[in-house]
């Protein structure tokens, strides 16, 4: 986050020791440390309050449902393409079917006339 390496750090305790002693050293790590965990507490329960009140769970449950949704729609069209490329078909193999059934009937009926 604030990108401190660690001779930084080190920079920074050997100030802290040489400013405040070794006596009040610790109390001030101490209380340095309490101060960023409350701000971190703080910045947790701020960021949730505010994701509750502009109801980004909703938001995103929405987004998710539209995605499906979106899902959905593609999956009905191809099925719906499928359904007529199949529905052209069988119509084809009927009218490939229809004059070889009439030349049949044709046959028969030629069949029929002879005997």
């Amino acid at each position: 986050m604030f990108d401190i390496g660690f001779g930084e750090l080190l920079i920074i305790a050997v100030l802290g020791l040489l400013i405040l002693g070794p006596e009040r050293l610790p109390v001030a790590i101490k209380t340095i440390g309490l101060w960023v965990g409350r701000f971190k507490r703080s910045y947790r329960q701020i960021r949730s309050e505010i994701e509750h009140e502009i109801g980004a769970d909703d938001i995103r449950r929405q987004l998710h449902n539209e995605e499906i949704m979106q899902s959905l729609e593609n999956s009905k069209k191809q099925f719906d393409d499928l359904a007529h490329e199949t529905q052209d078909q069988l119509d084809e193999l009927k009218n490939i079917a229809k004059p070889t059934s009439s030349t049949a009937k044709e046959a028969n009926s030629k069949n029929n006339d002879n005997s």
